[in-house]
């Protein structure tokens, strides 16, 4: 491993936007792409908003995590939240998908950060909250390969 960060923070929709930033300078030392770049914080900004406003309920009184480590070529994130859960993953990861059709969300978030990211896996408990585990791997690293 090259470096590694974790933050937490209050489970408000301002934060997103840190979060967002915070990944975005961290990652930056690797000097990605620009579109590698504005994929990984777009995915940050999805799974950010999911754990506060499903996870959470919008409720403001609760932690989310994210773990990011930077390697030679490669990126992991972990963004956590300990809120609701998912009850049913696959259903969730399907494009559309959304439990708050109320709040008129797009249903896009997993689908995004499945574009977006080489490997996504979501672990979800009912009551205990959702992790997803994140890499992607950049693309001067596969050129070089090729």
């Amino acid at each position: 491993m090259k470096n590694e960060m974790y933050i937490e923070f209050s489970s408000v929709s301002e934060n997103e936007s840190f979060a967002r930033v915070t990944i975005g300078s961290f990652v930056a030392q690797l000097d990605p792409t620009m579109d590698e770049l504005t994929e990984i914080k777009t995915v940050v900004s999805e799974a950010v908003t999911n754990a506060i406003i499903h996870g959470y309920n919008n409720e403001p009184n609760h932690k989310v995590a994210i773990s990011c480590m930077l390697y030679e070529d490669e990126i992991e994130l972990i963004i956590r939240d300990e809120g609701i859960g998912i009850e049913n993953v696959d259903e969730a990861r399907e494009p559309l998908y959304t439990s708050k059709p109320e709040l008129e969300r797009s249903g896009m978030g997993f689908t995004i950060i499945e574009n977006f990211m080489d490997s996504v896996e979501v672990v979800s408990h009912t009551g205990k909250g959702t992790t997803v585990y994140m890499k992607k791997q950049l693309l001067k690293s596969k050129t070089v390969r090729n």
